[in-house]
């Protein structure tokens, strides 16, 4: 790797070979707080209590669990080293966020007031009342399968970076990770996970933040990063990109695919329409949307501004940048924790990671056990009221030790952790999206129409993945969703009998849009501004 300038310049630090005693007391003190979780919240009684935390839960509680679930130890990890290394990344990585509030607005009228009013507590057992047991039992399938799989790929990312600061071998990481997390997921259920990620949160706001300060610092301040920054990665937003001639990271693929991605991901993916369920009531609901289409974009551009910092700071320090594999990108904030930090702020870095891959982990768990126990346990063998906790911890317990044991050969599965788990949610995101807003148009749409539409969205995306290999990926969630419902709504209108309602748009808005949706649509035109006005900032501070 070239480098503009020498070590010399910049201000020194004797490299950190191992964490130390105190390090290691702040890891085991964050361990024994998230039993202390589980612990404290492990007299349930009930499912709804065990896997919705007894709808108790207000705003404030319910939007910094979903943001934590979001943070994966991927986004802490790999989007940085995106944005600062990778060979086409850059700042590009923000129009991810462009969907996100406009996504917000979608859920509160259309799917969210929809899902929270049927009172289930799987959102694919929602799909059973409008569309029988068949779409039920599809729609879970692919939830787990696809939530499997990408619990197994993070939970083993994460412990391949977490050894490579620590010094602690692979399979120590997993097996301490893995226990602590299916012990407080298990035991406390909803409650204790929803209280754990606020202070996992706070803990991983906090690591960006001392990532970030410490990147300047090494380079020498921000005149000093104005230098070095390579200003090809400084451009967001490229409207001429399509996404269809095998270019990615384009405006209009990021904003329409990523709507429709975010919307299936926050309205329809167990793992974060659980927060929705667990709402306290409809104005939670809103609140909860409101807040995390508002504070997510300032999130993502801490860790990406990291990323760009650190970036700068390899080009500029021969040391830093040779400890860097050209290969091995995701490496950059490993290597600048364990080398150029001070033990105890090593680890709060440590820290910060664990929480990251705890808070999807332990989400993964709790919704995947309702799925199993919702949709297909108890939809096929009666248990007892008073044995339904009982059952629920088994199944979250086998799930957990089975997302442990795919961690451990996670690298057989799938080399690229990012690519794999984005394209399978991709397949799959839009047509579930589809169903769901089919459901939402009304009982004159056809249950086997709606199956039908759904299996010709995952069959054209399937298409597109082997043959299309020039359409972004992204677009799928788009086509999909469009497909599944066009294919639903035509087969409804050519099969409807006399007896069946006539189609009707009526009651498909939930909720008339109201002033959070105003102030998210205008949020929309400032991020969209504000990115167009990035470079020109960074470059003429």
């Amino acid at each position: 790797m070239e480098c503009s300038a020498g070590a010399g310049s910049y201000p020194q630090f004797h490299p950190a070979l191992t964490v130390n005693a105190l390090d290691y007391s702040l890891v085991a003190a964050y361990f024994l707080a998230m039993v202390w979780f589980g612990l404290r919240f492990r007299k349930s009684r009930e499912g709804t209590e065990y896997f919705l935390g007894g709808k108790e839960f207000g705003a404030f509680s319910l939007c910094m669990s979903t943001m934590a679930t979001q943070l994966s130890a991927i986004s802490f990890v790999s989007a940085p080293a995106f944005v600062g290394l990778r060979t086409g990344g850059g700042m590009h990585w923000l129009m991810f966020e462009f969907g996100v509030p406009l996504a917000m607005i979608a859920i509160m009228i259309i799917v969210g007031p929809m899902l929270y009013r049927s009172g289930v507590l799987s959102v694919y057992s929602f799909l059973e009342k409008r569309f029988g047991q068949t779409s039920r039992l599809l729609l879970a399938s692919l939830f787990v399968l696809m939530r499997t799989f990408g619990a197994g790929i993070a939970i083993s990312m994460v412990c391949l970076v977490l050894a490579s600061i620590t010094g602690l071998a692979f399979w120590k990481m997993m097996c301490l990770l893995g226990i602590v997390t299916v012990i407080y997921s298990l035991e406390g259920g909803m409650k204790a996970i929803v209280y754990s990620e606020v202070a996992q949160m706070i803990i991983k706001f906090l690591g960006i933040l001392v990532i970030v300060a410490a990147g300047f610092y090494y380079i020498g301040g921000w005149n000093a990063f104005l230098q070095h920054v390579d200003r090809g990665r400084l451009q967001v937003v490229d409207f001429t990109n399509t996404g269809f001639d095998g270019r990615e990271f384009g405006f209009w693929p990021m904003l329409i695919g990523g709507f429709f991605l975010y919307v299936s991901y926050y309205g329809t993916d167990q793992t974060q329409a659980q927060r929705i369920l667990s709402a306290r009531n409809e104005a939670t609901v809103r609140r909860l949307l409101y807040f995390n289409g508002l504070f997510r974009f300032p999130v993502t551009l801490c860790y990406c501004i990291g990323g760009l910092v650190l970036g700068s700071f390899a080009l500029a320090n021969t040391e830093f940048g040779a400890r860097l594999p050209s290969d091995k990108p995701d490496l950059m904030i490993p290597v600048f924790v364990a080398n150029y930090l001070p033990h105890g702020v090593i680890g709060v870095i440590v820290v910060s990671l664990i929480a990251a891959g705890m808070s999807s982990y332990s989400s993964t768990i709790n919704s995947v056990s309702a799925v199993v126990m919702e949709d297909f346990v108890a939809r096929f063998h009666r248990v007892p009221k008073e044995r339904y906790v009982a059952w629920s911890k088994s199944v979250a317990l086998i799930w957990g030790l089975l997302t442990m044991a795919l961690g451990f050969i996670a690298d057989r599965i799938a080399p690229t952790a990012i690519e794999a788990i984005n394209k399978i949610g991709s397949l799959v995101y839009g047509p579930i999206v589809g169903i769901f807003l089919l459901a939402a148009l009304g009982p004159w749409v056809r249950s086997s129409a709606a199956n039908l539409g759904v299996l010709a969205g995952l069959l054209v995306n399937l298409w597109l993945w082997l043959a299309c290999k020039h359409v972004f990926w992204l677009w799928w969630n788009a086509i999909g969703a469009v497909t599944t419902v066009l294919i639903g709504i035509l087969l409804s209108i050519l099969t409807r009998r006399q007896s069946d309602p006539a189609p009707s748009l009526a009651g498909f808005i939930q909720v008339r849009p109201g002033r959070e949706s105003v102030v998210l649509l205008l949020y929309f035109g400032a991020i969209l501004v504000f990115c167009l006005m990035l470079p020109h900032l960074i470059s003429n501070p």
